[in-house]
């Protein structure tokens, strides 16, 4: 999925009618069975295509009902057709063995096939962090290139439609500032929302020393670490060097866990002091070093 690029040509209509294009049948419209491979997704599509379990119940229930709710294509000019809506129900059509597939043939300009598009959002099964930030954004250009004056204004039609607080909106769309290879962890659950919002602040390279760090010492920053980076970002005192220190610095245990020799008293006699486990512990330790270079 490409998360550096944008819809462009964007024509001046209405609000209304940008997001609240229709997927569903319509007068002087019909369902026509078109094959497979004259389907090709948008340049642009929000939403990533896997091979999943959620695919694979998919394609189940295609292999035995058909596709059930028509795609939604638009003309291509060297032929073929735009498939705006029903890519996951194509990629079920070719798991279940299928040809073709029903679509409705529609005239959209790129406004009313971006809305169409970002009009299935709600009813995707499993949305990834990163396909909402994009569509988000995708939202906002829209309206920016519609004649909404202001950013704020934006922000508060945004609220009205999807629901979500403008605070919230403004650090989902952040997250396109990501780079892919964070990117991919937030949406992995190995990179948690707010930090990887925190780290969008940080230039590309400053990103790219973050995934590095994580992968040699094995961490993923917290929030307090993502806080302390941006700062010292806004600061002017972020080093590639600074950032690696910070991620290989050992974390705190969580609340109410044993520090210290405390961790390992399950493992001694109850009269042993903690000095003494400190010293039974550093002796193994060096025993360990002592054979592990021979």
């Amino acid at each position: 999925m490409p998360r550096n690029k944008t819809v462009g040509n964007l024509a001046l209509v209405g609000y209304d009618d940008i997001f609240n294009v229709e997927n569903g049948n319509v007068d002087g419209e019909r369902v026509v069975q078109i094959p497979l491979a004259e389907l090709h997704a948008p340049e642009f599509h929000p939403f990533q295509v896997n091979d999943d379990e959620a695919m694979n119940r998919l394609a189940a229930s295609v292999k035995e009902n058909g596709v059930r709710e028509p795609g939604l294509v638009r003309p291509r000019a060297d032929g073929g057709y735009e498939l705006i809506c029903g890519n996951r129900r194509k990629r079920a059509s070719e798991l279940a063995g299928l040809r073709t597939m029903p679509v409705i043939i529609r005239e959209l300009d790129d406004v009313r096939a971006t809305a169409a598009m970002l009009g299935n959002l709600e009813q995707r099964e499993r949305i990834l962090p990163s396909e909402r930030a994009w569509a988000y954004k995708v939202m906002m250009e829209a309206l920016n290139h519609n004649g909404v004056k202001g950013e704020i204004h934006a922000y508060e039609i945004m609220v009205e439609r999807t629901g979500v607080k403008k605070s919230q909106l403004f650090r989902i769309i952040r997250l396109t500032e990501v780079i892919v290879t964070l990117l991919d962890k937030v949406d992995t659950n190995q990179l948690a929302f707010n930090p990887a919002v925190e780290l969008s602040y940080l230039t590309q390279t400053e990103q790219r020393a973050v995934a590095e760090a994580m992968a040699v010492h094995g961490v993923k920053p917290s929030l307090s670490q993502a806080v302390r980076l941006k700062k010292l970002k806004q600061d002017g005192k972020l080093t590639l060097e600074a950032i690696d220190l910070m991620l290989s610095e050992e974390k705190k245990p969580p609340k109410g866990e044993p520090t210290g020799s405390a961790r390992y008293r399950r493992y001694f006699p109850a009269n042993y002091s903690p000095k003494q486990i400190d010293e039974v512990i550093v002796g193994l330790l060096k025993d360990w070093k002592a054979r592990a270079a021979v």
